[in-house]
């Protein structure tokens, strides 16, 4: 049997998908298989289209969502647009209470890290008493991502994007320049292919998405102002979770297993050897048979 087609060209996987209006902007997302909730959430600077090689395998097992948040993939992409992660969480979590989601498990992803982060987070005040409404978590299940702001390695294009000449450094990126870089954060011998390369680069640059690059990264400066919220919000969560990381990711590597093991001694962790920062696409069965002994464990 070959393959869907969305595997390998993200306007098949848009196409196979639908849209919302979320404060007059329409949000792309994507809905498949039956059973417990299970959200995806994806990470800088791509899209949904980061779990193409897992969302056939885990579509058998769950009901499985995701979403472009504003600004990435197929979602629209304003200059205007507040691009923040507690704008990303209020956009998952309206998601979620259109579709009538009022338990979930989350599975992220770099940048989606964060946002898991920030949904725990709430999920605690709702416990406590200090939050109405949003889902109840019943797990989640971090892909390499900064959940640590002290350990995290930024590269050079994103601590250009970052700064101060961040919106001139946005223009001079290509599609070659980006691809390079973005091929550097890989494993070894798990490189993405060109085909692969161009998908993404289709997902980032699509509807604009150049025009706001430097807009999107100022995620890495709310990971340092709310670290206290969001590290506490996993080093006290309500809620089972782990860690599954690519050891050879210079962005997220090992150091940040390291770290979480100093802080948290019990954490549920599964390394990952050879495998960079997109273990989702560098090792599919991997990151399946480990976030299946995850859950058969809760």
């Amino acid at each position: 049997m070959s393959e869907p087609l969305w595997r390998t060209h993200p306007l098949a996987w848009k196409a196979s998908g639908a849209f919302f209006e979320w404060k007059k902007r329409k949000l792309f997302y994507r809905i498949g298989g039956e059973g417990e909730a299970l959200l995806l959430l994806h990470g800088f600077p791509t899209s949904s289209w980061d779990w193409k090689d897992v969302w056939e395998s885990l579509t058998h097992q769950y009901k499985v969502l995701t979403l472009d948040y504003l600004g990435f993939g197929f979602s629209e992409k304003p200059k205007d647009g507040h691009y923040s992660i507690y704008e990303y969480a209020d956009q998952a979590e309206f998601f979620l209470q259109e579709q009538g989601i009022k338990k979930v498990h989350l599975l992220a992803h770099d940048l989606g890290d964060t946002v898991a982060q920030e949904l725990v987070a709430r999920f605690r005040e709702k416990l406590s008493g200090q939050r109405i409404g949003g889902p109840d978590l019943e797990s989640v299940f971090f892909l390499n991502g900064g959940i640590f702001p002290e350990t995290h390695r930024p590269r050079t294009v994103q601590k250009l994007l970052n700064g101060p000449l961040g919106f001139l450094f946005s223009r001079l990126v290509n599609k070659t320049s980006f691809q390079k870089s973005f091929s550097e954060v890989f494993g070894p011998n798990t490189k993405p292919h060109q085909d692969e390369l161009d998908g993404f680069w289709e997902c980032v640059n699509n509807g604009g998405g150049k025009a706001i690059y430097h807009k999107l990264i100022r995620y890495m400066r709310e990971r340092k102002i709310f670290r206290d919220r969001w590290v506490g919000a996993i080093l006290d969560s309500p809620i089972p979770y782990a860690l599954a990381d690519g050891l050879e990711d210079p962005v997220s590597g090992r150091h940040v297993v390291d770290r979480l093991r100093e802080m948290r001694p019990d954490a549920k962790v599964y390394e990952l050897s050879g495998i960079g920062h997109y273990p989702q696409t560098e090792a599919a069965d991997q990151v399946l048979k480990v976030y299946s002994n995850f859950r058969s464990k809760l």
